[in-house]
C-alpha cells in the first residue's frame, strides 16, 4: 500500500480542523544540505581531531557516533568509580567526555554556512511558508536539532512569519532610585519575558542558546554575524545549551536541570490534536521523546490523537512501523517525507 503524501496529511488535519504541532529531527537540516549537516559530516570532522584522547577512543570503541559514544563513557565512568581504588581512570573519562562535547560544538559551528544571506531567499521562503502552516493556525514547532537552520528561517522571515515567539525578549532595565539623567534601557535578551506566547522549542538546546548560570539568553545578530558571536562564546569557555547525553534516560535528566529545557520538554509533553513528526527517526536514544508523546496521548480530556510521522525509505517505513506500538496516540500514520518540499 503506498503511503499517503504530506499534502494529504495537512488536507485531512484542516479538513478534521485538528490542532496540529511539528517535530523536526536531524532530516530537516539535511533536507536542506545533507553535506554539511549529515551525522557522517560531523563525525568525519571530529574524527579529524588532533585530540589524542578522542582518537584513542574512537579507536577503542569503534564508532564516531557521539551518542553511543557518550553512552560508552558513562557505562566506563561508573564502573572506574565503582571497582577501581585508584580514580584517575574515572578523571580521564570525563575529560574524554568533555573534549568530546567540545568537538562537537565546534564541528557544528565549523561546518554552518557563513551566515543568514547564504540560505537561497527562495529557500528560505519555501521553509517560512511551510512553518507557517501550523504556527498560524494555533500549533507549535518542536526541534531536536543544535543547529541554527531553524532560527535563521525566523529571523529572515519576519515579515511573514510576524509575532512568532521563541520565548526570548528584552525587558527595560531600570533603575532602583529616581534618576533624571538616566536613560531606561533594553537588557540582553533573556527567555521569560515572553513564555507565555511561545511556540519555538529548541527541546535538546541550540548553538545560539547559553546559560549564564543566572539566566537563559539567545546570541543575536550585532556587529558580527550570529555564528562569529557564537565562535567567539565558545573560545571563551562559554558553551551552548546542549544536551549531549548518550541513552534517552540520560538526555531526559539534562533536560530537566535546565529550566528552559524543562519547559520546552513539558510543553511536548502536553500537546493536543495531532503531530506531524518531520525528519525524525525515533531511534534507540530517542525514548525520552517517545515518553513526552505518550504523557501528551495520555492526558484525561483534551489529548494528543494521532501522530503523523515522514518516511524516507523502505527501510525508515519498515523500522517505524516495528516501533509504532511504543506509541500510545489513538493513531499513528506514516508519510512520504520526499513530498514534503520543504526548502
Amino acid at each position: 500500500m503506498p503511503l499517503i503524501t504530506y499534502q494529504e496529511v495537512i488536507k485531512s488535519l484542516n479538513k478534521k480542523k485538528r490542532e496540529k504541532h511539528l517535530l523536526l529531527g536531524n532530516g530537516f537540516s539535511q533536507a536542506y544540505d545533507s553535506k554539511i549537516f549529515s551525522y557522517n559530516a560531523l563525525s568525519d570532522f571530529v574524527a579529524e581531531t588532533e585530540d589524542e584522547l578522542l582518537q584513542k577512543l574512537f579507536n577503542v570503541i569503534n564508532t564516531t557516533n557521539f551518542e553511543t559514544v557518550m553512552s560508552h563513557l558513562d557505562i566506563f565512568y561508573k564502573l572506574a568509580l565503582e571497582f577501581l581504588e585508584d580514580k584517575k581512570l574515572a578523571k580521564k573519562i570525563l575529560k574524554a567526555k568533555g573534549s568530546l562535547k567540545d568537538n562537537l560544538i565546534n564541528a557544528i559551528s565549523e561546518l554552518h554556512p557563513e551566515h543568514v544571506f547564504k540560505i537561497p531567499e527562495k529557500a528560505s521562503r519555501k521553509c517560512a511558508t511551510f512553518l507557517g502552516e501550523y504556527l498560524y493556525n494555533g500549533g507549535n514547532v518542536f526541534t531536536t536539532n543544535y543547529d541554527l537552520l531553524l532560527y535563521w528561517v525566523l529571523m529572515k522571515n519576519k515579515d511573514e512569519l510576524e509575532n512568532i515567539c521563541d520565548g526570548f525578549g528584552k525587558e527595560y532595565i531600570e533603575k532602583d532610585e529616581y534618576d533624571p539623567d538616566f536613560e531606561s534601557e533594553f537588557g540582553d535578551l533573556e527567555w521569560g519575558p515572553n513564555q507565555a506566547d511561545q511556540h519555538i522549542y529548541y527541546v535538546h538546546g541550540a548553538l545560539h542558546i547559553f546559560d549564564t548560570g543566572v539566566s537563559i539568553e539567545k546570541e543575536i545578530y550585532e556587529e558580527d554575524y550570529l555564528l562569529t558571536n557564537i565562535k567567539k562564546r565558545i573560545d571563551k569557555k562559554e558553551y551552548p545549551v546542549f544536551v549531549t547525553a548518550g541513552d534517552g534516560k540520560q538526555k531526559l535528566a539534562h533536560i530537566l536541570h535546565n529550566p528552559y529545557l524543562d519547559y520546552c520538554y513539558k510543553q511536548l509533553s502536553t500537546i493536543t490534536g495531532s503531530l506531524v513528526a518531520f525528519g525524525f527517526g525515533f531511534g534507540k536514544y530517542d525514548s525520552h521523546i517517545v515518553e513526552a508523546i505518550n504523557k501528551a496521548a495520555k492526558q484525561k480530556k483534551d489529548r494528543l490523537w494521532s501522530i503523523y510521522i515522514g518516511v524516507y525509505s523502505k527501510k525508515d517505513e519498515k523500522y517505524i512501523t516495528s516501533i509504532a506500538s511504543k506509541l500510545k496516540c489513538k493513531k499513528v500514520y506514516l508519510f512520504d517525507s520526499k513530498t514534503a518540499s520543504i526548502w
